[in-house]
């Protein structure tokens, strides 16, 4: 990257999961939400950011609802192929992007694919805070608002756990593109598993900075969250948001 010029910016989709939970054959990924899939919504959004350069998609090898998406117009969506676990799937996009795309001093937003309420003033304001850093990184997060307890293994509360300090991780979560490559590489090297990108960075001595999220940004998990991401994004739409 020539001196003084802004780092390029790369947004990372891990989509390779079958969401399980979802009691459907159709991946939640390509669920619909308001007559388009999941994906499309979380990809639009990345995409419409100024700073964002291009999106890569990592996709199951027995993925067959892909090439029936089209995704957004306007700036490239790349697809690759990507593996069992989350961390698999961004490590494969991100070695594509070094081989092929990226170079010294960018950056990558790893999002989720199935978070389609995200918010591109969110993304700004964690691009804003990260990229104006120390190179730590960032990621969104809400503080835990929700009284939290411990279980016993028969299922009664052992303990209530304190919410002090506590918050709920979100994406898109940014980080340097060889630093996070790096990290995920050695948590692999090591057998480590990692639910986040955050895990794998912190666990080779980064402190990311947490960026205040909001709720609506919510994570497709189970059928009822399609009803409720339909909600936020159709009030959205009336309203202009």
């Amino acid at each position: 990257m020539t001196e003084g010029m802004a780092p390029r910016v790369w947004a990372v989709v891990p989509a390779a999961g079958v969401g399980r939970r979802m009691s459907s054959h159709v991946p939640k990924q390509y669920q619909p939400v308001l007559g388009r899939p999941v994906i499309t919504w979380s990809l639009e959004t990345l995409l419409a950011v100024p700073r964002v350069a291009a999106a890569v998609v990592a996709v199951s090898p027995e993925d067959g609802w892909w090439e029936g998406t089209e995704p957004p117009d306007g700036k490239p969506t790349y697809r690759v192929t990507g593996g069992r676990e989350r961390a698999d799937s961004v490590l494969a996009a991100l070695r594509f992007l070094a081989r092929e795309l990226a170079g010294e001093g960018d950056w990558v937003l790893v999002h989720d694919a199935v978070r389609p309420c995200l918010l591109p003033a969110a993304v700004e304001n964690l691009l804003d805070a990260g990229l104006a850093g120390d190179g730590q990184g960032a990621l969104l997060a809400i503080p835990v608002r929700d009284t939290l307890k411990y279980a016993s293994p028969d299922g009664t509360v052992a303990r209530t756990a304190s919410r002090d300090c506590l918050w709920q991780a979100q994406t898109p979560q940014l980080f340097p593109l060889g630093a996070l490559r790096d990290a995920l590489e050695a948590a692999r090297g090591r057998g480590e598993p990692v639910t986040d990108e955050s895990q794998a960075m912190e666990r080779v001595g980064y402190a990311p900075r947490l960026v205040e999220g909001d709720a609506g940004n919510l994570k497709i998990t189970r059928p009822e969250d399609l009803l409720l991401a339909e909600g936020i994004l159709r009030a959205r739409r009336e309203t202009g948001e």
